[in-house]
């Protein structure tokens, strides 16, 4: 009996994401699916060398579903599975299994590497019952941040993606936070979504008093969902950590409280953000939680576990996570603070 070759290269390009592999080797992967998907059951061939003479196949893709045509699980695929599997952390797995959904994900609307459609696809694969596409606001040009008119364009997509799945697919979008606390977007558009993240992206080391001000400005604001990635660190390639932005974390996590603003915890490996000693100041202060992906890429979903792992190692109450919650009461959490 053979596998579908289809599957096998999608998922193959799923744990590459997954372990943040260059996204020109993923495309690859997700490319030659394409090809493979265009073609009947009686038109794909069986050999390597069949697979080769066609478009965006060169010889590992070939390999792969030549071995998935015979019937056979690749021993590269086999060989992801153990990997990311080992790579998971059992200690957050309790709560893993109680997250509903993801509130900050890209796509390649903005700087993501994979289409709306594909994410939502995988999102409902994995079990998700809703996702937000977050796609950056104008300001952040380098990441091709959505103007008004192609906003309104994703909107009418996400629309078209939600016939037929189901899966919640959610208006929303990562604003910056400007440098006065205002956000990124027009009133009307703000008011248009089911999801906003607030982020800082520049001018991250201002000093704290200026900082402190900006983000309760942007926290104060009726839109304002989830504040995210509140310090900004990220880690670097040789393992140092970028600082992380100052701010007063007592009026800041005050503020959240006071506005039902989600502190978001960034599931990415390379942010931990915030780190621990802010979460538990954050609970401390009585704040509501977001675990996200931040997913740029379909199997970058998965990061999920990584944030259960660290907010069950700060002792955060699943109920006060937001992404624990049903959809509908999620929804009615952001309308009530509007």
């Amino acid at each position: 009996m053979t596998l579908d070759p289809v599957s096998v290269l999608r998922e193959y390009a799923f744990w590459l994401e997954r372990g943040r592999a260059d996204t020109y080797r993923v495309r690859a992967y997700r490319e030659a699916a394409d090809v493979a998907a265009s073609l009947r059951a009686d038109q794909r061939p069986t050999t390597v060398e069949g697979w080769r003479a066609l478009p965006r196949f060169g010889p590992k893709t070939a390999a792969l579903v030549t071995e998935a045509m015979a019937g056979r699980v690749p021993e590269a695929l086999a060989r992801r599975r153990e990997e990311g599997a080992a790579s998971l952390d059992p200690a957050g797995d309790e709560l893993r299994a109680l997250l509903r959904g993801d509130l900050h994900t890209h796509t390649t609307w903005s700087d993501g590497g994979s289409p709306l459609p594909e994410m939502a696809e995988v999102a409902e694969a994995l079990g998700h019952e809703y996702i937000a596409i977050t796609d950056h606001s104008p300001r952040l040009t380098v990441a091709r941040g959505l103007s008004r008119e192609r906003l309104l364009e994703q909107w009418d997509e996400i629309d078209r993606v939600q016939q037929g799945r189901s899966i919640r697919v959610l208006r929303g979008c990562e604003v910056d936070i400007l440098a006065d606390g205002s956000l990124d977007r027009a009133e009307d558009l703000l008011a248009g979504l089911d999801v906003v993240v607030a982020s800082a992206h520049s001018d991250l080391k201002a000093d704290s008093a200026t900082m402190t001000a900006r983000m309760v400005r942007a926290v104060a604001h009726p839109a304002t969902t989830v504040l995210g990635h509140c310090t900004g660190r990220k880690l670097r390639g040789d393992g140092t950590w970028r600082g992380q932005s100052t701010f007063d974390p007592e009026l800041v996590f005050a503020a959240c409280a006071m506005f039902g603003v989600a502190v978001e915890i960034n599931a990415r490996p390379e942010r931990q953000d915030p780190p621990l000693d802010l979460m538990r100041a954050a609970a401390d202060a009585g704040c509501l939680f977001s675990i996200d992906s931040d997913a740029h890429a379909p199997g970058q979903l998965d990061f999920l576990t990584y944030g259960a792992a660290r907010a069950a190692a700060a002792g955060i109450d699943p109920d006060r996570i937001i992404t624990t919650w049903p959809v509908d009461r999620l929804l009615e959490h952001c309308r009530r603070h509007r």
